[in-house]
């Protein structure tokens, strides 16, 4: 990890002033605990696609536009930029997050290394595992009862990266 830290340090901005790193790969796949080592490493921010609300039925790319309106856009042009985190427990928006400009902020989530974006990130990884690994992970995380969910998303995920191709666009692929 620390390689991969010294690499990205060393890239030129790509998002205004800031090093823009997504984590991206399908659910399960260990994309929140790959984001926060390198956050450690990296000594930056992580935003994560779960700290927006996500309609089931949108699907993977339902929830970007937030992102991209109140992060990336004032970090292009040089701009704080920040949200308010929604919380999944208590189902309503919590605290405001500020984004300033900083050397390098990771973005974590499914589709965080779209191709509409691809021109602002400095670096991409795109984390992967197999699906059964994948479905018991988030079945321990949030309930045996969300299966039936859980595969309607692994096949909206599936068909949003063969249209994306995010994994044929990703620096660095790691398996979990």
């Amino acid at each position: 990890m620390n390689d991969l830290a010294a690499r990205i340090s060393n890239l030129r901005p790509s998002c205004g002033p800031v090093r823009l790193v997504a984590v991206d790969g399908p659910a399960g796949s260990g994309k929140t605990t790959f984001a926060l080592r390198l956050a450690e490493e990296l000594d930056c921010q992580v935003i994560h696609s779960d700290d927006f609300p996500v309609p089931w039925e949108e699907g993977p790319g339902g929830w970007f536009h937030a992102l991209e309106s109140q992060v990336l856009r004032p970090l292009r042009d040089g701009l704080p930029g920040g949200f308010r985190r929604y919380d999944w427990v208590r189902d309503t928006y919590a605290e405001q997050v500020a984004v300033p400009p900083a050397p390098v902020l990771i973005i974590e989530g499914v589709g965080t290394a779209r191709a509409s974006v691809a021109r602002w990130l400095a670096y991409s990884v795109w984390v992967e595992a197999g699906e059964a690994v994948r479905l018991r992970r988030v079945l321990e995380r949030d309930g045996a009862a969300l299966e039936p969910r859980w595969r309607e998303w692994f096949a909206a995920e599936e068909e949003w990266f063969a249209a994306d191709r995010t994994r044929e666009r990703a620096d660095l692929v790691v398996t979990t």
